[in-house]
């Protein structure tokens, strides 16, 4: 009988690229969808969102400003990473969602797919959501997708991986950067995109990872002035609509979770703006 412990990790938050301890040394317990224990987290606090916005909004500008290509090749390059762990991620998906591992693997192979056609979506989003506007003039008019700015997401409760994914990648491919609260129950998955991205040639704050309890910290994400959207999908109506309500206090865009039902695209289209662009047409 051997008398040795096992070491128990301890996953951390990802804030500006790095991956810190909750400000507060708060931690809490994982467990899997059978109630056995996984990991312990950090449980971020009030200052760890904030500290995130400000990465989010001080890698914004640079994030936006790489070409939409160089934009697809980070997210291609995240793809990458994710396969290369896909057992990894197998195995915390199927705890975390009591899946069986042919289940498990299937989810990560969706998964998977999905950043490779979000990847793709980066320099196509002017093509399909923007135009060229006849005017009456010697001019051209187009009307130019750009990014909302800041992204707050409270990430989906139950799907650990696919819904994390889609909920974060819709607005990074358009040029936003995010800052996640991770679900609180089966937060692994979401740690692990987290920690790919230290390989996967993504800037730090373009996205950050905070766990712990969504009650605490959503009302913080929601009511900051220095976040331009919210995608509520992690919460039920009756929470969405006390966040809807801080958020309204800084005229944020919300995406309601029954939003979400009409598609990805819906969630591409949720955090742009349209820029107008004249031009005078050379004699």
């Amino acid at each position: 009988m051997s008398d040795r412990l096992d070491v128990r990790k301890t996953y951390k938050l990802l804030i500006n690229g790095a991956f810190p301890r909750s400000e507060s040394g708060r931690s809490y317990e994982v467990t899997s969808a059978q109630g056995d224990f996984v990991a312990n987290a950090a449980q971020g606090s009030r200052k760890d969102v904030r500290d995130a916005v400000v990465a989010a909004r001080a890698a914004q500008s640079k994030w936006w400003g790489q070409t939409a290509y160089n934009r697809g090749q980070v997210l291609y390059r995240l793809a990458e990473m994710a396969e290369s762990r896909r057992d990894e991620l197998s195995e915390h998906v199927g705890l975390a969602e009591g899946l069986k591992p042919k289940d498990a693997q299937a989810t990560v192979s969706r998964s998977i797919d999905r950043i490779v056609w979000y990847a793709g979506w980066t320099d196509k989003i002017a093509q399909v959501l923007g135009s060229s506007n006849p005017v009456a003039g010697p001019y051209f008019n187009f009307s130019v997708p750009v990014p909302s700015g800041v992204v707050g997401v409270i990430a989906d409760q139950n799907s650990s991986l696919e819904g994390f994914l889609d909920e974060v990648l819709a607005p990074l491919c358009v040029g936003n950067t995010v800052v996640v609260i991770a679900s609180e129950r089966r937060p692994t998955p979401s740690i692990l995109v987290g920690e790919m991205t230290a390989t996967a040639d993504v800037p730090g704050g373009v996205l950050n990872v905070i766990t712990g309890f969504t009650g605490e910290l959503a009302p913080v994400l929601a009511g900051h002035e220095d976040v331009d959207g919210l995608d509520l999908a992690g919460v039920d109506e009756k929470f969405g609509s006390e966040l809807a309500q801080l958020a309204a206090g800084s005229i944020k865009r919300v995406l309601r979770p029954d939003s979400s039902k009409d598609g990805s695209l819906r969630r591409l289209r949720a955090f742009i703006e349209t820029s107008t662009v004249w031009h005078t047409i050379g004699q």
